[in-house]
């Protein structure tokens, strides 16, 4: 057994070593926060070895310091690991795991590290962390011998694998850094802060297994001056490292961080869990596929009268999975049909889309897009193991009724894979898509006297709030006004809140004196006022998972927009991620908007500024994913030749080249009234 105490101090003597021997260029790929951990403790900017000694003593000779800058090195020296291995993981990563981490689908943070003396326990900690909605991380061995026990790794399994060597481990801080700066509104150098963020936010604990180094050792005890517990599942003695069984392990972990998840087992053949929501499965990892333009195939919830409807009844129409052939396309239809004394015919849009999530929620199973839009897979290994079309129906079924006691009474599914009988019910689906657009299309924010909150991510950021309206959706993308609606008559007392608008005060900027009351209440005080239609005055506040930044660009009279997949640089010479990191954390920042990709389409976007005719540059690939709906709503206004005016990466990369090139265009931002 190692001793935890003087493995401690022989690491912190060993990386102050290291420290001192340290040269070279220092950096990470893809970040806007430098050095990470470094960068929030003490707000230097680590590039080089001399920084990263300023940084260090600035710190305290704090062994996560130090950790992090011999890391930075060792990659710089020896290059990153190959994959699966991530290495450090980028901003924008972490950025889209923003909504994941409030919404309910993780519930904590977890790191292993160290090499198992037992691969199947370890194993079943992994699994165990997947069904409990935790995000894990691994560093050293473990990746390797969990491999070989058959789990699969990968961000998309939410196990993400940081490197091959236990040193790796010291991305899990830089992480947890980050997110206190990204979402938290922490600012570099303001260590008291980031402790006290990371104590109280960051729900988040460590299983260390045997075989640690001790400047490994050392680093992960430093851990515990942020809050989180680390617990040993063997190998080590003393300190105030908290010893487990590996059984023990993941419960106990949970319980010291106040981690509360119920988890009902769903009687089908695979493992489901949120953690495997991201996967994919590739085409010869496939069984058979519906949809996806290769077979017909749609998924329609209905609300039935109360004895319409028979809880946990699963049919099947049509060949069954084990009758098809393998690797072939097969027609589908999925109907949900569910009764509640509380439902009602409006939630049904709401409700259906959550057969997305549902499905990818098991291990075996695959779904993408909407409506007769869906594409499903099954793979391979599942169905020799027995995944059967009835388990699909089961765990839709199931997961319905766990995840809305209170608003459903029963569930039934059907299944139709028999080709005539899909294309016959899927006449009558489309004729339900279509009432339901006719309802809620054209519906305008003038139309309504109440908006909706979101403080979903008050988790992270705690005085941010999302204003949701009908022209306006979350800035994440992810609820609409309709679904903040739904949400809150499901839910009451839940994140959605409704909004009265209340007196006018400016129609044109979107400020509103009941919003305004509603902010500063939810915002704790932080903020007074919030326009929700402008960007140069008061702005709303920005949590870190929003799709696009806009930003003003004086020099042109314009506005830009940048999404977060687009990794390059702007013509104002910052990323995204670097721009994401000036306004994130529930900042009211003037100039800047953190703003969904669906709200450059809007009436409303930035109308205080003029709106669209402000537009002067975003990336290609966001021109393109707008495509056929950004050209429809230019035409509508009549100016149909502003796409060719606005900017990208490939006509003008530069602020120089940008106004050479809108001054050629003649675009209309130049001729506007000035922003500022």
């Amino acid at each position: 057994m190692t001793d935890i105490r003087i493995a401690v101090q022989n690491g912190r003597e060993e990386l102050e070593r290291g420290m001192h021997t340290l040269s070279g260029a220092l950096q990470h790929p893809e970040t806007a926060y430098h050095l990470p951990i470094a960068f929030a403790l003490t707000g230097i900017a680590v590039h080089d070895a001399d920084g990263a000694r300023d940084a260090y003593a600035k710190a305290g000779s704090h062994p996560l310091v130090a950790a992090e800058c011999l890391r930075a090195a060792r990659i710089a020296g020896q290059g990153p690991d190959p994959p699966p291995y991530t290495g450090f993981v980028p901003d924008t990563v972490i950025r889209k795991l923003g909504y994941t981490l409030v919404d309910g689908s993780i519930l904590g943070l977890a790191l292993l590290t160290g090499t198992p003396d037992s691969p199947d326990a370890a194993a079943a900690i992994a699994r165990e962390l997947q069904e409990k909605y935790m995000l894990t991380f691994l560093a050293g061995p473990v990746v390797p011998i969990l491999q070989k026990a058959g789990v699969k790794v990968g961000l998309d399994y939410r196990l993400v694998p940081l490197g091959s060597t236990p040193d790796a481990g010291v991305h899990f801080a830089d992480i947890l850094a980050r997110v206190a700066m990204m979402f938290g509104g922490v600012s570099p150098g303001d260590a008291g802060r980031l402790v006290a963020y990371a104590k109280e936010r960051a729900r988040a604990f460590v299983v260390v297994f045997p075989g640690l180094a001790a400047t490994d050792v050392a680093a992960t005890d430093s851990l515990r001056d942020l809050g989180i517990p680390i617990l040993t599942a063997g190998g080590y003695e003393g300190g105030d490292w908290i010893a487990v069984s590996s059984g023990q392990a993941v419960t106990r972990g949970m319980e010291l961080r106040q981690i509360r998840v119920k988890v009902t087992a769903i009687p089908i053949p695979m493992a489901c869990s949120p953690a495997f929501e991201g996967k994919s499965i590739r085409k010869e990892e496939m069984h058979v596929e519906f949809g996806g333009g290769r077979s017909p195939a749609f998924e329609l919830l209905r609300m039935r009268p109360a004895g319409g409807v028979k809880d946990g009844l699963i049919r099947l129409i049509g060949p069954d999975a084990g009758e098809m052939k393998p690797g072939s396309a097969v027609p589908l239809g999925i109907l949900v049909e569910v009764a509640g004394a509380r439902m009602r015919k409006d939630f049904e849009p709401v409700l259906e889309r959550k057969i997305h999530n549902f499905v990818n929620y098991g291990e075996g199973t695959w779904h993408v897009a909407q409506r007769n839009l869906i594409w499903v897979r099954l793979a391979k290994d599942a169905v020799a193991k027995g995944l059967r079309m009835e388990h699909l129906g089961t765990l839709i079924q199931a997961k319905f009724r766990i995840d809305f006691p209170d608003l459903l009474d029963a569930v039934q599914v059907t299944l139709i894979t028999d080709r005539e009988k899909v294309l016959a019910a899927e006449k009558e689906a489309e004729a339900v898509y279509r009432e339901r657009d006719e309802r809620v299309m054209g519906m305008k924010d003038g139309d309504v006297d109440t908006f909706y909150s979101c403080i979903l991510c008050q988790t992270f950021a705690p005085n941010h709030v999302c204003v949701i309206t009908p022209q306006r959706p979350a800035l994440c993308g992810a609820i609409s006004w309709l679904d903040g609606k739904i949400a809150y008559e499901i839910a009451p007392a839940g994140a959605n809140q409704p909004v009265a608008k209340g007196r006018t005060i400016d129609a044109q900027r979107g400020e509103f004196e009941g919003v305004n009351e509603f902010v500063r209440k939810a915002s704790h005080g932080e903020v007074s006022r919030c326009a929700l239609y402008g960007i140069m005055e008061y702005p709303m506040t920005c949590c870190g998972c929003f799709e696009c930044v806009a930003a003003v660009l004086p020099e042109v009279n314009g506005i830009m927009v940048v999404n977060r997949e687009y990794a390059g640089d702007t013509p104002m010479g910052m990323t995204f991620s670097t721009l994401a990191g000036t306004i994130g954390g529930g900042a009211q920042t003037p100039g800047f908007a953190g703003i969904s990709k669906g709200y450059i389409l809007s009436e409303r976007f930035l109308q205080a500024e003029g709106g669209i005719g402000r537009l002067v540059w975003m990336p290609r690939i966001l021109k393109e994913e707008l495509g056929d709906r950004l050209n429809t709503r230019l035409t509508t206004l009549g100016i149909p030749e502003l796409l060719g005016k606005i900017a990208d990466e490939e006509t003008a990369p530069t602020l120089e080249q940008l106004i050479e090139f809108l001054t050629r265009r003649e675009h209309p931002a130049l001729s506007m009234s000035p922003l500022v």
